[in-house]
């Protein structure tokens, strides 16, 4: 049986990812420990690249599938004029690492910086637009 390498440790008081949880107590979600830094790295350069909302949507189900990972994109409070007024965030889990909760949200951000047209999309699919 083939073991797959799973993430090293941060350094004490680096991280806040609460890794031991994983191992207090049976039903810890170990999924995400599979992202090793190097997959990170694979799975930014993947996310963009993209440049569909539909390849988006599909890498987000990945990632939820695979890793457990649920990643969030929405219009922010404010008028959305550029992506920066979009909330980008990965919801909180014991394992998720805080470099790469700031890691993929900064990579689709970049996405979709190259890619207004996800941006537009992303904003028709709750009737944003639907005026102009």
């Amino acid at each position: 049986m083939h073991q797959h390498p799973i993430r090293k440790e941060c350094p004490p008081g680096a991280c806040t990812c609460r890794r031991e949880q994983l191992f207090e107590g049976p039903g810890g979600d170990m999924r995400i420990l599979l992202l090793t830094r190097e997959e990170e790295k694979r799975l930014v350069a993947r996310i963009e690249e993209l440049t569909t909302l539909a390849d988006l949507r599909r890498i987000a189900d990945r990632m939820r599938e695979q890793l457990g990972m649920v990643l969030r994109i929405a219009p922010g409070g404010a008028e959305v004029r550029t992506v920066r007024g979009l909330s980008i965030t990965l919801d909180e889990q014991p394992g998720l690492c805080r470099k790469t909760r700031q890691a993929i949200p900064a990579a689709v951000r970049r996405c979709l910086e190259r890619h207004p047209e996800i941006v537009y999309a992303i904003l028709n699919e709750r009737d944003l637009l639907r005026d102009l």
